[in-house]
């Protein structure tokens, strides 16, 4: 199929010399691996506070963070970045549990933001009680970073209580905090749980976190060291056989599989928006044939876009079922019953909500990818598993095979060049492949400067926290040392920041006449204030529980055929399905959303749109700093709802960084991920000019553009965090 194709050699995993001393195996377990052996003695290890696993994607990280759990001596709390890991985790640990049949009999519970709401709802308890009574009942707790935060920033709590109620008590109860597959997170995450972990320690004996990432990022490491935290980095031996002799040898040493070996094919593409759905489209055979010729195959195509998914799902379905081939679906707007079905059919169809770390069972993959870190993600889904069960019986896996939907220019750069790194044909271990895409992919921007200009405005409200009258006096030292900390970790000083912080609230008030911080409650929020955060009732889901969604304004102009609605029609027909059910439906995440609309259909091409501002950004834009603009607006004429949807966002005060820049331009020259909400924008001088002069960076994307916007500033510009 096609010319630039190479083979990847398997990888086998290094064995540990021996078991640690009073751990129990469960029935027929010769050994675990290294990393695993070496992850327990470092949580063991009272000089140790840190622990980074970076063992290889399929190499049981995760069983190394229940080790201590599995023999009944600790309590850990996991959190991961999405629901849908959370979810394949907890089934996961069950089956550690069966497996190790630990004493205690430890309890798992999985709470995410919509459990929290349902079971505060169920049980009529407020958020507060319900984190800690479900917190209480839990040896293992699962939930995501974004909890994590508000808990410590005292969100769920109301007027009255302390601010360490909540974590107070849940700090104590948990010895062990997992943070798994952290390198998909940006550095506002990153600055979050930096300021968590220092607060916990300030106010709590030494507790033990634990990262589990193939790819640890630096400036974390290096910030906890600066705190003073004693961090161990632990990764495994590894090897890649050439031949089957080799792999059956290293088998005998009791060296474990972790990849079997794969063949990778790059498909050249041009640089177009739907290029990956148009090929996929077209190279239907390509896909038949490989369920045909190697019957009991699984597989998965995993693209950017959720509207490209929402269109080639019912197309491969008309296609294979007549085949008896099922195909499942898993994205951000999929509903929870299509999700939980999507893995167990014989091809899943997602984006980014099953690339980060679901573990599924597949032989057969084809992905695109936005830069290298998403490419090698993506890929190592494919050859963790030898097969799977089905009706009682093992289905063994024959061949695995890779699609990889790449740019021209990567192509050229690994198969055409004068001195290329890849040859047709050729076999090459993982590493060498992961480093070669790194040097030669898209690298994206790590926001390097976003620490020291931003993390110390979560620090100030954590700072604030520690001084309410409640539990002033009990945490006086704690809340000095935490300053210190934050002040040498973010390298500034937290008196300069909280000033910016008044003067941001004054700047508000002056603006609106109302009270509020807009860019401080972005700063010191985990993953920005969604201000174009939309309701949604798409009548295109079977399940009428699934069709009330949340989506961006941006998505749903560019992708989505809608019909305005009004919240009260929104919540009544929510409130009469749950009804109708017998089903709950979290409805808290509604409560702040822009507009309420139905979803009647995905488009088939994407339509242009922009932002407009009824003043001159001339000026706004040489500033060269953050800030709050009202009046913003859509200019798109060929929607019947623009009218409505001005007349909503135009009272929106929008955390903004604008650049008199084409969107194209900045997004190339500032290496800007994918899916970094910054788009065009003209005002009352350009709105008849066919592209957009001006691009306008929102929310916590406009503070970290703000970052990098100097590369643009030739004089001027306020830089007010050293």
């Amino acid at each position: 199929m096609s010319e630039y194709q190479i083979t990847l050699k398997p990888i086998y995993s290094c064995p540990a010399d021996q078991v640690p001393e009073g751990f129990t195996l469960p029935q027929g377990w010769s050994s675990l691996s290294g990393h695993q052996v070496e992850t327990l003695a470092a949580i063991r290890n009272p000089d140790i506070d840190v622990i980074f696993n970076t063992a290889m994607t399929g190499d049981g990280k995760s069983l190394a963070a229940y080790l201590e759990v599995l023999q009944g001596n600790s309590c850990a709390m996991g959190l991961y970045p999405t629901n849908e890991l959370a979810r394949d985790q907890e089934l996961q640990i069950r089956g550690y549990i069966d497996t190790f049949q630990p004493a205690n009999d430890p309890r798992v519970v999985r709470l995410s933001g919509a459990d929290l709401e349902q079971y505060a709802e169920n049980e009529g308890l407020r958020k507060s009680a319900a984190i800690a009574s479900r917190s209480s009942q839990a040896e293992v707790l699962l939930t995501n970073p974004d909890i994590f935060h508000y808990l410590h920033r005292g969100a769920y709590l109301v007027k009255g209580d302390s601010p360490d109620r909540l974590w107070g008590r849940i700090d104590k109860d948990f010895d062990l905090f997992i943070f798994d597959e952290f390198h998909v997170f940006n550095p506002p995450q990153v600055a979050s749980i930096i300021n968590t972990l220092l607060l916990i320690r300030c106010t709590n004996r030494r507790k033990k976190f634990l990262f589990l990432s193939a790819t640890p990022e630096p400036p974390l490491i290096e910030r906890l060291q600066t705190a003073g935290f004693r961090v161990k980095l632990i990764n495994n031996t590894y090897k890649f056989p050439d031949t089957v002799a080799a792999c059956q040898q290293l088998e005998q040493q009791q060296w474990r599989q972790v990849s079997r070996s794969i063949t990778l094919k790059f498909i050249p593409l041009d640089p177009s928006f739907n290029a990956s759905e148009a090929w996929i489209v077209n190279h239907l055979a390509l896909i038949l044939a490989q369920f045909q010729q190697h019957p009991g195959s699984k597989g998965a195509i995993i693209l950017n876009s959720i509207a490209a998914v929402k269109r080639l799902v019912p197309f491969l379905r008309e296609k294979l079922q007549p085949v008896g081939l099922t195909v499942g679906e898993n994205t951000g707007l999929s509903g929870s019953g299509e999700k939980a079905r999507s893995l167990a059919a014989d091809l899943v169809v997602g984006t980014s909500t099953i690339d980060v770390g679901v573990d599924f069972k597949i032989n057969f993959l084809i992905f695109e990818s936005a830069d290298a870190g998403n490419f090698i993600q993506r890929l190592g889904r494919l050859g963790r598993h030898q097969g799977y069960e089905q009706k009682g019986k093992f289905v063994k896996f024959k061949t695995f095979t890779a699609y990889a939907l790449v740019p021209n220019f990567l192509v050229e750069r690994l198969f055409t060049a004068e001195q290329p790194p890849l040859h047709p044909t050729g076999d090459y271990n993982r590493s060498f492949l992961h480093q070669t895409i790194t040097a030669n992919y898209r690298q994206i921007n790590d926001f390097r400067g976003y620490y020291s200009r931003w993390g110390a405005v979560q620090s100030c409200f954590l700072a604030y926290q520690l001084r309410d009258r409640t539990i002033q006096s009990q945490y006086a030292q704690s809340r000095e040392t935490f300053c210190q900390l934050s002040e040498a970790v973010f390298n500034t000083q937290l008196k300069r920041v909280a000033g910016r912080i008044r003067g941001w609230a004054q700047d508000w008030q002056e603006l609106s006449g109302k009270k509020g911080n807009p860019i401080a409650e972005d700063a010191a929020s985990f993953r920005g204030v969604s201000s174009l955060q939309c309701g949604l009732y798409d009548i295109t889901e079977d399940n009428p529980v699934d069709r009330f969604k949340t989506y961006n304004l941006p998505g749903i102009l560019s992708n989505l055929e809608i019909e305005w609605w009004t919240k009260a029609g929104f919540i009544r027909t929510l409130q009469q399905t749950a009804t109708d059910t017998r089903q709950p439906i979290a409805k808290g995440r509604f409560e702040y959303c822009l507009g309420f609309m139905k979803l009647h259909a995905y488009r088939e091409e994407r339509l242009n749109w922009r932002f407009t501002y009824p003043g001159d950004l001339q000026p706004i834009a040489e500033a060269f700093k953050v800030q709050v603009l009202t009046g913003i607006q859509i200019w798109q004429p060929d929607n019947p709802w623009v009218g409505a949807i001005n007349q909503r966002l135009q009272k929106q005060g929008l955390v903004s960084y604008v650049l008199s820049r084409s969107v194209i331009e900045v997004r190339r020259r500032l290496r800007l991920p994918m899916h970094f909400q910054i788009y065009p924008i003209s005002d009352q001088y350009s709105i008849h000019e066919a592209t957009a002069p001006y691009a306008i960076a929102l929310g916590q994307s406009a503070l970290l553009l703000d970052t990098l916007a100097h590369r643009f500033q030739n004089q001027g510009g306020e830089i007010w965090i050293t």
